[in-house]
């Protein structure tokens, strides 16, 4: 439902949404937003309740080293003097920290959110048609979505290459010192496709200032203003419920 949505509304909604969460520092409000956009990837977009769980490990890493050093190196805690005391978890340190925590959570889901939901495609046209993106960084995108796979393809296929050579089958994942081998004839790959790239967008004439159709580009429809007005709705709703009932 939401990878139907205009790419660029979905945009401005997730900015003022993350621009929200990091001006409202209360906790209520990033368990809201945690809890509004694993919702909207499991109900909506119908993804595994256990991958949108694992989404939110990196971001929780990155919260909990907030939360350690509003704890421990805060100048005014006295974590570090009190440990062995019954409730240290109600300092004012630790209760900082944790709307921190939430807060990294939130913004890396609602970014998640997008991220999911969105073709880079659609997404690069979008931008290039309505908010005039120059078509020779337009095209370099194209290019790099094209070029990610390939490399990953090119890597297992030397790899298939060296295993044949050897007489034994490749391991399942590369190794420390496989991995730095690939390098060299990878970065020369890249190179002579990166050259291929610049003359085919050379012959393009992509030059600023020229008018150029975009075929298959999104149009905004009468369901993306709907997601718009319910989600700035939402968000309304969730300030003023935090600003009527403060903690």
């Amino acid at each position: 439902m939401l990878s139907r949505v205009h790419p660029l509304a979905k945009l401005c909604v997730c900015l003022v949404w993350i621009a929200a969460a990091i001006v409202v520092f209360d906790m209520r409000f990033q368990l809201v937003t945690i809890l509004i956009c694993c919702s909207a990837l499991v109900l909506l977009e119908r993804k595994p309740l256990l991958t949108v769980a694992t989404l939110t490990l990196p971001f929780a890493l990155f919260g909990l080293g907030f939360l350690t050093t509003s704890v421990l190196f805060r100048t005014e805690s006295d974590f570090a003097q009190r440990m062995a005391e019954e409730a240290p978890f109600a300092s004012e340190a630790f209760s900082a920290g944790l709307v921190l925590f939430l807060r990294a959570i939130a913004c890396g889901m609602v970014s998640a959110l997008f991220a999911l939901t969105t073709d880079p495609t659609q997404f690069i046209k979008a931008l290039m048609a309505d908010w005039r993106l120059s078509a020779r960084i337009g095209y370099s995108l194209f290019s790099v979505l094209q070029l990610v796979p390939d490399l990953a393809s090119e890597a297992q296929q030397i790899r298939l290459a060296r295993a044949m050579k050897r007489g034994r089958p490749p391991r399942r994942f590369p190794g420390p010192v496989e991995t730095v081998t690939l390098l060299i004839p990878l970065l020369a790959y890249s190179i002579r496709r990166a050259s291929r790239a610049a003359i085919a967008m050379e012959s393009r004439g992509l030059a600023g200032g020229v008018p150029r159709t975009i075929a298959d580009a999104p149009k905004l429809r009468r369901g993306d203003l709907f997601f718009v007005a319910a989600a700035v709705s939402g968000l309304m709703l969730s300030l003023a419920w935090i600003w009527l009932y403060p903690t």
